[in-house]
Order: structure tokens, then sequence, then C-alpha cells
């Protein structure tokens, strides 16, 4: 008998796992409870997997040998309240892709906030090197996809907490944890350590031989490390001081040592700006350095590294106002990175489906660099009570073209115009990068 293989959600991860497991020979079923979208559909069509949209039929994925959920799914939902109940086996894409790529050099990242930035920097120091690397995971196409149209050496993966949450043995040769920051709680019980040691799963299965590179200036993280330690071994990076080993910043230098050949690159030839930049510099340069990449190599690519759209994305300056895209800033700790490494008078823009935002936290970042709050979304109250007494003017805007438009106005000469929304875009754009798009748009409009 075929071994069932039910995947739930049909988005990038259920297509990847459900081409994967067909290729391995399993009997493959998809099942999405909203529409799936037509690229999908036709995908699913030509390589002949069944599906169904829009509903759920209990009794053929209670029936499954095993699960392959999409992280967008919660355990809260009733089909998921069920399958535990029966005892069906469930893991996530990043699992069932790890089984078919065992051999291969594996590179995880994960965190609240940086992880896309480090993943693709990380990715391009070894593409830079020559090495056969894939970048996968939440940052454009599925690990098992990857693994089975086109595989490769190394695997630079983003990995969320919730692709973690399900995980039997997935095992990263150097796991990379940048930082903890309240996001997501309503997934872990509204209790921050439930969360937290969703993160430190990235080293579950983890040995002495693997690397587990982490932030030693992120309090939740050190915390974590004290009560529970881990069995791979540690390389820390800090800001703070100097190491023996490990990531640091000393009179305007980044130090990479792992070994007897350190890596050395002055701040200001850093291809990132800000602080929290550097912190992705580390962690990426102490990952490549693991994986006995020449310093020149590592030094070259941390000079040359050019960002990811959508994330604090330079656009066009207007009548000498620099315009800049962070859509995919989608919490409030993003903004705050991108407050923080602006040094000009900002003319911010934000707002759209709040997640329960607490503003508090970019309150004083926003008294101190923002000159006018420009709010973009159906329900701008939850911003307009936070912050409308921290910035001089605040306004309404329902468009991106008004909105543009309204922060050119706002804006004088050498200061900066911000997209930095703190929230999901799906009360006028299809996602974040549709945002950003349409951002783009307007300003090259102007």
């Amino acid at each position: 008998m075929a071994h069932k293989l039910i995947i739930l959600g049909a988005g990038e991860s259920g297509i990847g796992a459900a081409l994967l497991g067909k290729q391995q020979g399993y009997e493959v079923f998809v099942s999405d409870g909203s529409k799936i979208k037509d690229i999908y559909k036709q995908e699913l069509a030509v390589n002949h997997i069944p599906f169904e949209e829009e509903h759920h039929s209990w009794d053929i994925i209670l029936g499954a040998d095993e699960i392959v959920k999409s992280p967008g799914i919660p355990e809260k939902t009733e089909l998921m309240k069920k399958v535990r109940e029966q005892g069906v086996p469930v893991i996530s894409e990043i699992e069932l892709a790890y089984r078919f790529s065992k051999g291969k050099k594996i590179i995880a990242i994960t965190g609240s906030n940086g992880k896309s930035t480090t993943t693709a920097l990380t990715y391009h120091i070894f593409k830079t090197a020559g090495y056969n690397v894939a970048m996968v995971g939440n940052i454009g196409i599925s690990y098992a996809r990857q693994v089975a149209t086109a595989p490769a050496e190394y695997y630079v993966i983003e990995v969320s907490s919730f692709q973690l949450d399900d995980i039997k043995e997935f095992k990263p040769d150097v796991a990379i944890l940048l930082n903890i920051t309240p996001d997501h709680l309503d997934r872990y019980e509204y209790k921050m350590e439930n969360y937290v040691a969703s993160k430190f799963r990235i080293t579950m299965n983890q040995t002495i031989e693997d690397k587990f590179i982490y932030c030693m200036d992120d309090p939740e993280i050190t915390q974590h490390l004290a009560q529970q330690p881990i069995y791979s071994t540690s390389i820390p990076f800090t800001i703070m001081k100097r190491l023996k080993n490990g990531g640091y910043v000393d009179n305007d230098q980044l130090h990479i040592k792992v070994d007897e050949d350190p890596v050395i690159v002055s701040i200001y030839d850093l291809a990132l700006k800000g602080k929290h930049n550097l912190y992705n510099s580390m962690a990426a340069g102490i990952a490549g350095k693991t994986m006995d990449i020449r310093k020149e190599k590592i030094r070259e690519s941390l000079t040359s590294f050019k960002s990811l759209e959508h994330r604090m994305e330079y656009v066009a300056t207007v009548k000498g106002v620099d315009f800049i895209n962070d859509s995919k800033a989608t919490n409030v700790n993003s903004v705050w990175f991108a407050l923080e490494s602006i040094e000009k008078p900002i003319v911010l823009i934000m707002g759209g489906v709040d997640k329960g935002n607490d503003y508090g936290a970019i309150r004083s970042l926003v008294q101190e660099k923002v000159k006018a709050i420009v709010c973009l979304g159906i329900d701008n109250k939850p911003i307009e009570d936070a912050l409308s007494n921290d910035t001089p003017v605040m306004v309404s805007t329902t468009s991106m073209k008004e909105a543009v438009v309204t922060a050119l106005k706002l804006a004088d000469k050498g200061d900066v115009v911000l997209l930095s929304p703190a929230c999901a875009s799906f009360d006028l754009f299809k996602n974040y990068e549709d945002r950003g798009r349409q951002f783009k748009d307007a300003v090259r409009e102007l």
C-alpha cells in the first residue's frame, strides 16, 4: 500500500510538499479550506495530484498515514483538534523536504526580525564563493519544491516558528537565531515562553558537530540558554563587547572569529546599513566561515550585497525627498529597526490590518524622528489612538496614491518618506509585495 500523504493548505509550501511527495511515490491528496490560486491548481493537475478547495473532506484527511500541515493553519481549528485526537502524525513541509535531502548541508535561519535579509545575505556569500546553493523557505520557493525539482548541495532556509512546530528529525548543520520579540503570540496561547521554546526547536536535533549561531545581546535568547542548555557548538555574536570566538564590533570594525583566520570589515564598507544589519551581517558571515568559505569571499560578499525588494529598498529621490519602500515591515519591531536606521527627518506611511500591535515600542523613535504620519488603511484608529500625541501631524488616507502625494506635501528637502506599515496588507492590497509595488509606482508617477 502506498503511503497516504495528505497536504493541508495549498500555498507555496503545500504545493512544494505535494510535488515532492508524488515524486517519492506517496499517494498524495491536497486539501485547502479556501480557494486555491489558479497557477497552483494547474500545477496539481499537470502532475495528476488530486485536490479539493473551499472545504475539507474529514474522512479522507483522518484516514491519512501522515499529514503535512501548512504553517498558516492554527492548532485551535476544529480540523486540527480532530487530527490530534485521532493521532494522525503531522509534519511540516521542511520536515518532509529534509527527509529527502539528508547528506546535504543545511543552514537554517530564524528569528522575529531580519530573517529574510540574513537568509539572502548568507545565500549571497555561498553563491559568491561558488557553492552549489539554493535559497528556500519563507523567502521565494519552498524547500520541498527545490528538493523535488532542482536539488542543491547546500540549502539556506528561512524558517518560521510555525514550521518548526511540526518538525521531528529536521536538523540543520548550522542554525541561526537572530532575535526573539513578541510576534504571533496569538498562536502560542499569548505566552512568550511558548514562542521562545518554538524558536529554539531549530536546535532540537543538533549535536556537537552542528553549529548554533545566536545573538547574545537578546535577553530572551540568553535567558533561555541559561535555563535549557543545548547540545550544538554555540557561536555568539554581539555589538556590546569583544569575543574570543564569534562575531563582534570593535573600533568601527566588524570581526568574525571562528578559526585562526578572522574576517575583519570596516562597518562603513558593509552593504547593509543600520545597527540591526550589523547583527545580520555577523550571523551570515559566521555561517559562511563555519562552512570553510574563504575570508576574502566573505568580505567581498558583505560589501557587495544588494538588499531585498520591499525591505528598506531605496526607490527614488523626488524634490530632494528620498522614498524608501519597507513594505515587508508587517510588525512593530520591523518598523522600529527601520526608524532606528534612518538619520534624516521622516514622514512615515503606516497602517493596514493590525495584529493587536503594541505601538508603544516605537513611541520614543516616533517622537525623535517622525515629523508626520500618513495612515494608510481601512481602519486607522489603532494608530491614531496610539501615536497621535507623538508626532506633530497625522493624516488618514485610503489609497496608496493619496498616501504618497500627501507624504510628499508634508516632506521638506532632505527628508525621507518611509513606507513601513507595521501591519498586514490585506485590507487594501493582495499582499505586502503588491503594497510595495503600488508604492513604487505611485512614487514614479509624482
